[in-house]
């Protein structure tokens, strides 16, 4: 049969001590944090240009001081510390970013791309020219839909309208005469 064993209490406190400190945060770091956070923010700005960047800073440094803060031995020394952690934070951000970032005061704007990108620009565009074509003669909007929308060349084009290849020309050339000068293309381009 095994005999309890007493411990002391002692021992006792320093497992209370341990199981408290697991579960909540510690004391000394907020009352520190509240106390010295302006003067930390003040230098976390000197080392950014962005006072919202200067906050993050500042909050991942103090995230990094939480952490080692069992394993501070002087707290006399914690705003050095913490200033050391703000330094090496910001050298880490400049070397990882592999972007260069300018302030300006406003967005700019990306140069339109006349409607290549955007499939109701290109629907609107299709429906004019369409328009455009049906305006033409039957023979030329026959040869410019047979040239342009079929892509047969100027012979391909005579022989399957039984005309000769100068006709195709001359009938072509007018044809996207008459299509240059249609206001409502005008406005496509």
């Amino acid at each position: 049969m095994t005999t309890p064993v007493c411990t002391s209490a002692s021992d006792a406190a320093v497992s209370a001590r341990q199981t408290r400190a697991h579960t909540r945060p510690y004391p000394s770091f907020a009352s520190y944090v509240r106390a010295r956070q302006p003067i930390l923010l003040r230098t976390a700005r000197s080392l950014t240009a962005n006072p919202s960047d200067a906050e993050d800073l500042l909050q991942t440094a103090l995230a990094k001081t939480y952490a080692a803060w069992e394993r501070i031995e002087d707290h006399r020394a914690l705003d050095g510390y913490v200033r050391r952690a703000l330094l090496n934070t910001r050298t880490s951000q400049w070397r990882k970013r592999r972007v260069d970032e300018f302030v300006c005061d406003e967005m700019p704007e990306p140069e339109p791309t006349g409607g290549e990108d955007d499939p109701a620009e290109r629907q609107a565009l299709h429906d004019a020219m369409w328009q455009a074509i049906m305006k033409l003669p039957a023979r030329q909007r026959a040869m410019v839909v047979l040239r342009y929308y079929e892509d047969l060349s100027e012979v391909q084009t005579a022989e399957v309208l039984g005309v000769s290849v100068g006709t195709v020309k001359s009938a072509v050339s007018r044809a996207l005469g008459k299509l240059r000068e249609d206001p409502e293309l005008d406005l496509a381009r």
